[in-house]
């Protein structure tokens, strides 16, 4: 080995060396998460809350992977109903009138009947489809929200208040996504399976 050589081979090393250490599997701004436009402190938003609206298709395949993601993460998550058009907006009122009455997020049967409800409609008229969501409320012993009091029907006007707040401080034009502690918003696209959403969830946890 001549002296050049002898030369080059030790910062050779010491690059692949640091190359190898500096490598992460860490998410990547931009790419695994973004930041929200501002940070969101409310009482309505949880660390971890799914974003989502029952209108929406990929929300309801969602459905089948939370379980997976809360059993990662090892903690609860929250859900948000958007409210950034018409139909969100509706969907969210049969939402939060099932979350008033509970007091919690509704189960996992429970939200098939819901997205079911709104989703699988075709061919119903506008008095069938409203039945149809009715039997879902009675079915769990629930008041329908077509039968509120005054007194109901304004709580549930602040329950969706608060929703809209946080979707438009937010910016959220697009479900389902993750909100984690109300600073960093989860880019599902930049994730290939429920595992990987876990971790970059879990990460945003520490941050």
């Amino acid at each position: 080995m001549n002296n050049l050589s002898k030369l080059l081979i030790v910062p050779l090393f010491s690059l692949l060396f640091l190359s190898a250490c500096s490598e992460s599997n860490q998410p990547i701004e931009g790419k695994q998460f973004s930041r929200l436009p501002t940070a969101i402190t409310s009482e309505f938003l949880a660390p971890i809350t799914e974003v989502f609206s029952l209108s929406c298709g990929h929300c309801r395949t969602m459905e089948k992977f939370l379980p997976d993601i809360k059993q990662q993460i090892d903690t609860d998550i929250d859900k948000l109903h958007v409210t950034f058009n018409n139909s969100a907006k509706v969907s969210a009122l049969i939402y939060y009138s099932a979350v008033m009455q509970l007091n919690a997020v509704p189960d996992k049967l429970f939200m098939e009947s819901l997205f079911n409800a709104i989703q699988e409609n075709e061919g119903l008229t506008l008095t069938e489809q409203q039945a149809k969501i009715e039997q879902v409320f009675t079915d769990n012993n629930l008041i329908s929200p077509y039968k509120f009091s005054d007194i109901q029907q304004k709580a549930l006007l602040q329950m969706l208040e608060s929703a809209n707040k946080v979707t438009v401080a937010a910016k959220i034009n697009a479900v389902p996504t993750f909100i984690v502690n109300g600073k960093y918003q989860v880019i599902l696209s930049g994730h290939q399976n429920p595992d990987d959403i876990a971790k970059t969830i879990t990460y945003l946890l520490t941050k």
